[in-house]
């Protein structure tokens, strides 16, 4: 199985200036893609399109088989469209990526350390039975806590429970952690006049802005955090 990050715009141009001034690198014009060098983002302007992640795979035979009992699939072209349970759009597209989906070693975009997707589900056993039914594992915690991870092919996602995180949450939104570099990082996102969606002084006992949130034009949400 190989992933990418799913997103709608409004305005394609906005859009595509919006991840180049980030530092991302556009790798295909059709479909319109763009990478950090970990996380692929696929820019979609077609009116149907919704935030989420687009999964390709020879066959999704066996998937569908189980998914059936946990969600609602509906049938699209060249695969199937499923939901996690939160509202993020799922595309399991059978047969290989249009573009070559391959990690560099390190993320090199202004946003740092690229650490996968974050999503907040109000029925964290069902996301996760949905994940797992899609050949996730889960790599780190469980289901007792207030968050777990889970990984397949290098296509990590965190689910949070519920009321864990006191700041705004958009599904999904792609995580980056800076630990005591995420100061200068969100200098550098000012500098370059990108919206700030929210500036988190939660968890500083001083109440200084140690992390933010920022959303690309079609809704994607991107945590920019020193954790």
């Amino acid at each position: 199985m190989q992933g990418l990050i799913h997103t709608p715009t409004p305005h394609l141009s906005s859009s595509i200036d919006f991840y180049l001034k980030l530092g991302f690198s556009q790798i295909s014009e059709k479909p319109i893609c763009l990478t950090d060098g970990k996380a692929f983002v696929e820019i979609n302007p077609d009116r149907y399109s919704r935030s989420g992640f687009k999964f390709y795979k020879e066959s999704w035979k066996v998937e569908i088989d189980k998914l059936k009992s946990i969600t609602e699939v509906v049938p699209i072209k060249d695969g199937y469209l499923i939901s996690d349970g939160n509202g993020v759009w799922i595309y399991l597209i059978e047969g290989i990526p249009e573009i070559e989906l391959s990690e560099k070693e390190a993320t090199f975009s202004v946003l740092g350390k690229y650490m996968g997707i974050s999503l907040e589900s109000i029925d964290p056993k069902k996301s996760f039975e949905i994940y797992l039914s899609m050949g996730f594992k889960l790599v780190f915690g469980n289901l007792e806590g207030s968050y777990f991870s889970l990984t397949n092919n290098g296509f990590t996602i965190t689910l949070m429970k519920a009321l864990s995180c006191p700041h705004l949450f958009f599904n999904p939104s792609l995580t980056y952690f800076n630990g005591k570099n995420n100061p200068e990082i969100i200098s550098k996102i000012r500098t370059l006049k990108i919206p700030i969606t929210e500036e988190i002084t939660h968890f500083n006992k001083e109440g200084i802005v140690d992390n933010i949130i920022i959303r690309d034009p079609g809704g994607l949400g991107f945590f920019i955090f020193n954790d």
